[in-house]
């Protein structure tokens, strides 16, 4: 234990709470002070997580987003105020954490984790909480965790659930043993499309810390090969036993993905085009077609409630939403290109690539109406 780093008096005062706790002590407030932990997310979830941490001494944090603050986030991203607006999440958080508890280090990953970026910055770290909210992301992370013997505490929310778990290869089963493939993209909607009631996350982010916590100083009995399901309409947890699979591709008998090395396209594997397979306009491109006069059809898949609240119907904008989209191709005019909208680019990705498998010219406006608000006209409401 010498190795550890010694506690000042300021740390002793700091968390005097911790110390009289049989299960932490001096020697488990040493090792929170050397831990080095990994927050995927900078939002919902990881909100909570990288607050906890922080109050509890972790002694460094690395804080993964590509991300800026947006209005719509305040409901439930608390790591975030309204003079963050427009800031990058990685930033307005660093300075939030490092306001709570000066005494850690904070590390800022302003990037889009992929099979490129995603191995050196895991391997810095002694553990990984994923705040993530596509499974893109979870796949990879549990991937590069599992190869480089890392915990991966996961969790997910929509609407009134949520979900925690710790994957642990080697000790346990892996994400892939749950979920050994991805359901279909269409199936899976956002939480800007299907919503979450903002205190959730602060619920699942908590436990998911209270998991780091554990593992960084061996107590408990962490979620391994359990994944604990949580109804807030019904105020009711229940839990699933995970078992190791066998034949699990990543970290079964005989892995099909033995190496980082053999990391596969996460996006293609969940589903999702390619990021150059769709055109794009960004929101000038659009207003400056618009302005000239271009014959072109603006597509707002979004809900109902989020076209009611703002929309783009003065330039000529139709409302069809996504989930009608595939049995109303044939009503939408054939001649001229279409360009979908949505909120922030997810959907009308979809609906792009679903119109042009029909045959149809159409792209999509770069960044969503939010993209829109921003840039071109800021007095547009989106949801």
């Amino acid at each position: 234990m010498n190795d550890l780093p010694p506690l000042s008096d300021a740390d002793r005062s700091r968390y005097a709470r911790h110390l009289v706790l049989p299960e932490v002590g001096e020697i488990g407030q040493r090792r929170l002070k050397a831990a080095r932990v990994l927050v995927v997310g900078a939002g919902g979830l990881g909100s909570p997580v990288a607050l906890y941490l922080a109050a509890a001494g972790v002694g460094c944090l690395g804080v993964v987003d590509f991300d800026v603050v947006e209005a719509s986030n305040l409901q439930r991203q608390v790591l975030h105020g309204t003079a963050a607006l427009g800031r990058p999440k990685v930033d307005s958080a660093a300075e939030r954490l490092t306001d709570l508890n000066p005494a850690i280090e904070v590390r800022r990953h302003t990037v889009r984790l992929d099979r490129d970026t995603a191995p050196a910055i895991v391997a810095d770290y002694d553990l990984v909480v994923d705040g993530s909210d596509n499974f893109p992301t979870r796949y990879l992370l549990n991937d590069v965790c599992a190869l480089l013997r890392r915990p991966y505490i996961y969790g997910a929310i929509y609407r009134f659930e949520g979900q925690v778990s710790v994957f642990w290869a080697g000790r346990g089963p892996c994400y892939r043993c749950l979920f050994r493939e991805p359901p279909p993209p269409e199936l899976v909607p956002t939480c800007a499309e299907g919503g979450v009631l903002g205190v959730l996350p602060g619920i699942i982010g908590s436990w998911q810390a209270l998991e780091a916590l554990k593992l960084v100083l061996g107590v408990g009995e962490p979620l391994i090969g359990r994944l604990a399901i949580f109804d807030g309409l019904a105020g009711r947890w229940r839990e699933v036993r995970v078992p190791r699979a066998a034949d699990c591709p990543l970290c079964g008998t005989n892995p099909t993905i033995p190496a980082l090395t053999d990391l596969v396209d996460y996006e293609a594997f969940c589903g999702l085009p390619p990021a150059d397979a769709t055109p794009e306009l960004d929101p000038a491109e659009l207003r400056n077609q618009l302005d000239a006069g271009v014959p072109m059809l603006l597509l707002d898949v979004r809900r109902p409630e989020e076209w009611a609240a703002g929309n783009l119907a003065t330039h000529g904008a139709v409302h069809v939403p996504l989930d009608e989209l595939p049995d109303r191709i044939t009503d939408l005019p054939a001649d001229r290109p279409i360009v979908t909208l949505c909120r922030s680019g997810g959907r009308a990705r979809r609906a792009a690539t679903l119109l042009r498998a029909h045959g149809r010219d159409a792209r999509v406006l770069r960044g969503g109406l939010q993209a829109w608000a921003r840039e071109v006209d800021p007095s547009l409401v989106v949801l």
